[in-house]
C-alpha cells in the first residue's frame, strides 16, 4: 500500500476517513516503512508492542519479522478493517484500546504462547514478556504522554522504534544548553538516536510539517545512578517550572524551600545558582537532587 488512492480505496470499503481528533496520518512509504522495521532489529524471538497500527501497513511488516506482535489500537473503526488486512498473520493479537490506560507487561502477558517443554519436562514461556520492543507511529498530540508511560512502566521495553514529528524528536536528543523536562525524562532512561527523517508526503493525509523515525536503547537499569528516582524528578520539573528564571530561584518556588537551603544545596553539587534549568547535565540534576535530599 504505497499510494494515496490505495488508502482511499481501503478506507472507502470499510466506509472510513481519517480522524484529526486522533492526529491520524498513516504512514504508506514502503521505503520509509522497510527503515522502521530495520531499525527494530528483529527476530522471530521478539514481542514487539505497536501502538496505532492504523492502516496494517507496519503492522504486516512486524509480523514477517517478529515472533509475536501485540497491535493496540484506540479507534474502535479501525477494528474490522485491521482484522481484514491481518487476517494471515496469525501471530499478531489485536486489540482495542487506550495504551496510556494499560500496562505494557499486563497487556503482553495476557496470551503467552507455550513450548511443550524445556530439559526439565517444565513447559515454558516462549516469550520473555520482561524484555520487549515498542514500535510506533506515534500520533503528535500525545508523543510526550506515551514517552513518558512506556519509560516509566514497571517493565520497561528493550528498544523504542517510534515516528515522531520531526520537532520532537530533536528535543528528545538536544544536548545540555537546549534540554527539556522531556528530553531528561527519556535520556534518564535510555539514549535516543535520530534514524531517519521521513517527509509529510510519506503519509495519508499528509500532515504540515515533516517526521523522524526515533531509536532510544533502554537498558535494564538507567544509565544515571539515582537513589530516589521520585525525588530526581521532582527536583528536574521544579527547575523547569520557570525555566526562564535562574535556577535557584525556579527552584525556590518551585519546590517551596527557603532560599538559603536551596543554595546550600547548589553549592555542594557545584551548580552555579544563576544558571538556567536547560543548561544542566543529568549528572548536574543527580548531584542536585541528592543535595536536596540531604
Amino acid at each position: 500500500m504505497s499510494s494515496a488512492s490505495e488508502v482511499r480505496d481501503l478506507l472507502a470499503r470499510f466506509n472510513l476517513r481519517a480522524r484529526k481528533s486522533l492526529g491520524q496520518n498513516f504512514l504508506v512509504d514502503d521505503a520509509a516503512l522497510d527503515r522502521i522495521v530495520a531499525a527494530a532489529e528483529l527476530t522471530h524471538d521478539d514481542v514487539v508492542l505497536e501502538i496505532g497500527p492504523g492502516l496494517g501497513t507496519l503492522t504486516t511488516r512486524l509480523a514477517q519479522a517478529a515472533g509475536r506482535v501485540v497491535a493496540v489500537e484506540i479507534d474502535r473503526h479501525l477494528i474490522p478493517l485491521l482484522r481484514f488486512v491481518l487476517a494471515s498473520h496469525s501471530n499478531v493479537e489485536l486489540m482495542h484500546g487506550d495504551i496510556l490506560q494499560l500496562d505494557p507487561a499486563a497487556l503482553l502477558s495476557n496470551h503467552p504462547t507455550i513450548q511443550p517443554s524445556d530439559d526439565s519436562g517444565r513447559q515454558v514461556d516462549r516469550y520473555q514478556v520482561d524484555r520487549y520492543k515498542v514500535v510506533a507511529n506515534l500520533p503528535y498530540y500525545i508523543t510526550s504522554a506515551i514517552l513518558r508511560h512506556l519509560l516509566e512502566a514497571a517493565v520497561r521495553p528493550s528498544l523504542l522504534i517510534l515516528t515522531m514529528q520531526l520537532e520532537v524528536a530533536q528535543r528528545l536528543i538536544a544536548a545540555p544548553g537546549d534540554l527539556s523536562l522531556l528530553a531528561i525524562s527519556v535520556q534518564f532512561y535510555g539514549k535516543p538516536t535520530i534514524v531517519t527523517r521521513i517527509s509529510a508526503g510519506a503519509f495519508y493525509p499528509a500532515p504540515n510539517v515533516d517526521s523522524a523515525v526515533v531509536r532510544i536503547d533502554v537498558p535494564p537499569q538507567s544509565p544515571l545512578e539515582v537513589s530516589d528516582v521520585d525525588r530526581f524528578f521532582a527536583v528536574v520539573k521544579a527547575g523547569f517550572g520557570q525555566k526562564r528564571k535562574q535556577i535557584h530561584n525556579a527552584l525556590k518556588a518551585g519546590l517551596v524551600l527557603p532560599a538559603e537551603v536551596i543554595h546550600v544545596a547548589l553549592a555542594q553539587a557545584g551548580i552555579d545558582p544563576k544558571r538556567r534549568a536547560e543548561t544542566l547535565t543529568l549528572q548536574e540534576w543527580a548531584a542536585l537532587a541528592e543535595a536536596l535530599k540531604k
